[in-house]
């Protein structure tokens, strides 16, 4: 056997064939690791090995040996554990079976008692973080870390049944209490955002939380994930406002009760800041050891950044599991959202409508897009907390008076209301109704109900009528919407109210598709000269028995444009093709 010098062999030459990334580690030790490897001849073959650092032997260097030895450097070199402390390959047993764990951490005291299991195996977390949690009960570790060498996670072990995720793990100078603890402002949480240290998703923590928690808490989880995401958004933008102010959504060392009693003061806050989201009576639903173990998977997340992308990316997968799809209306990609705005570029004077609002993609996106020209009339920077900061008089106006939203799911109309909410600082024109059937709108407008919610967003509407006395039609600027495509709409009531209904021989048809019906109701809302984005089945467009709906267009309308989107942009929820016209 031949030790040969290490010239060209890289890491990344050796993770190549794996799932296992480098992204956790800096350029330093990943050179330091880099100029530790030599090459072994073994049967002929170049291989390379390293000197471990705790085993003191050679050991060949496979991918996943790789990211364990960056882990030990770091674990020694930033946490300051000594390497004599460590042991890799620890056996643990389960009955008469024995598994190997990556790397353990003994206690300082008690050396013979587990401090802390790593565990890298694994390159899927669901499946890395079921053997750490198997691994820390058999030995009683209070202190779990996964990792894949890209995306990291860290928890303290309750009890067998709860895993909460913490900030970080402690120095080996540290407590675990130290890190429970430490205060936190908004820039904290900004150096720290788990999104990007850990290299998640909101939608991924909520898919753990309902794995672990949700699933067997016996409540609604839309509406209780919703709750902490309201009262999460508003911690985070009273102290995007004071930057100063310690966050209230984590967890201080407070008990299980404490914590909950907190929670729900900010969320009974939140509620009156913004209003018509909750009833006044709303509580939050989850014990208080569930509660605990949510507020650990959010309290490091930043929710709020330069175009809510994080929040939106929540909502849509909270409410496409809970009520939408079988309507068909499915969210519009964000992609797609910008592009629209960037094109019809509204103006800080012109009104907006979406008529199938969702969760208020269109006008969320077309309120940023006014304010980014508000804030550069203004020689103001926009920051990397964009959307937290206070605005100038301006920008509130503008959301205030001119951005307004329609959908017929109730749902929705909460998401995006919370949303415009905060944009409008505390006040939005997003209106629960069915933008099709507008005839029998008056029996909304008038249950008082529904007033105490939407009653001053409905005053702004009404001046925008064309006829005081009617609902139909409107002098707006700019509409944008993806209307559903699923389903028909069969009640003769609504469809003698619309050209589109009727067949090429005047009579009315029995049924008719639901954006088909949009496309003249969207024409309603438009003043003469105004200008509008809709996305529709491309089919539309090219089947011939959908020429009279083309013609329809044509006649009404001067066609700047028709962009087909790909299959997969409304993928899972759909294949079918879409353009926007």
């Amino acid at each position: 056997m031949l030790q040969l010098q290490n010239d060209t062999m890289t890491l990344i030459d050796i993770l190549k064939d794996s799932n296992y990334k480098l992204t956790q580690f800096t350029a330093e030790q990943i050179t330091a690791l880099e100029d530790s490897i030599f090459i072994k001849e073994v049967r002929g073959k170049e291989t390379p090995y390293i000197t471990c650092l705790v085993r003191k032997k050679d050991i060949k260097l496979t991918p996943e040996e790789a990211v364990r030895q960056l882990y030990v450097q770091v674990l020694a070199d930033d946490y300051g554990y000594s390497t004599d402390r460590m042991e890799l390959e620890y056996s643990v047993s389960f009955g008469r079976e024995k598994k190997r764990a990556d790397i353990v951490i003994f206690d300082k005291q008690k050396t013979t008692s587990i401090y802390m299991m790593v565990e890298l195996k694994k390159p899927k977390l669901k499946d890395g973080k079921e053997q750490l949690k198997s691994y820390c009960n058999a030995t009683g570790a209070p202190i779990g870390v996964w990792s894949n060498g890209d995306s990291i996670s860290y928890y303290n072990r309750k009890d067998p049944n709860y895993f909460e995720d913490i900030p970080d793990i402690p120095k080996a100078t540290e407590k675990l209490s130290d890190i429970l603890t430490e205060r936190w402002t908004i820039d904290d949480l900004v150096k720290k955002d788990k999104l990007v240290t850990e290299r998640k998703s909101l939608k991924d923590l909520i898919l753990e939380m309902e794995d672990e928690v949700l699933a067997n808490a016996g409540v609604d989880v839309f509406e209780e994930l919703f709750k902490l995401i309201f009262t999460k958004l508003f911690d985070e933008m009273e102290s995007g406002r004071n930057k100063s102010r310690h966050l209230e959504f984590r967890n201080y060392g407070d008990t299980e009760t404490e914590l909950k009693a907190k929670i729900q003061a900010v969320f009974d806050r939140a509620r009156g800041k913004w209003e018509g989201v909750f009833t006044d009576d709303s509580k939050l639903m989850l014990t208080p050891s569930h509660l605990s173990v949510c507020v650990s998977s959010l309290q490091n997340v930043k929710l709020f950044n330069s175009n809510l992308d994080v929040v939106d990316e929540a909502f849509e997968y909270l409410i496409n599991k809970s009520s939408k799809g079988e309507k068909g209306q499915y969210f519009t990609p964000r992609y797609a959202i910008d592009m629209c705005v960037k094109m019809l570029n509204p103006q800080q004077h012109e009104t907006v409508i979406d008529t199938a609002a969702g969760s208020c993609g269109f006008p969320v996106h077309s309120i940023f897009h006014v304010w980014e020209q508000i804030l550069k009339e203004k020689g103001l920077p926009k920051s990397h907390l964009f959307t937290t900061e206070e605005k100038p008089v301006e920008c509130i106006d503008y959301v205030q008076n001119k951005v307004f939203a329609i959908d017929f799911d109730e749902k929705a109309v909460r998401v995006a209301r919370t949303l415009n909410l905060i944009a409008g600082d505390g006040q939005t024109n997003v209106l629960h109704l069915n933008t099709l059937d507008w005839e029998r709108w008056d029996e909304k407008t008038e249950d008082e109900e529904w007033q105490d919610t939407y009653f001053e967003g409905w005053k702004k509407l009404k001046k925008l009528r064309k006829d005081k006395k009617s609902n139909r039609d409107f002098e707006f600027d700019v509409l944008m919407a993806n209307p559903p495509f699923a389903g028909d709409i069969k009640e003769s009531r609504i469809l003698s109210k619309y050209e589109l209904g009727k067949k090429p021989n005047g009579k009315y048809q029995t049924k008719v598709g639901r954006d088909i019906l949009f496309i003249e109701r969207n024409l309603d809302f438009l003043k003469s000269g105004g200008r509008m984005a809709v996305v529709l089945p491309q089919g539309r467009f090219n089947n011939s028995s959908d020429k009279a709906i083309r013609d329809y267009i044509a006649e009404r309308c001067r066609i700047l444009g028709v962009v087909g989107l790909d299959g997969n942009v409304f993928k899972p929820h759909t294949g079918t093709k879409t353009s926007v016209c």
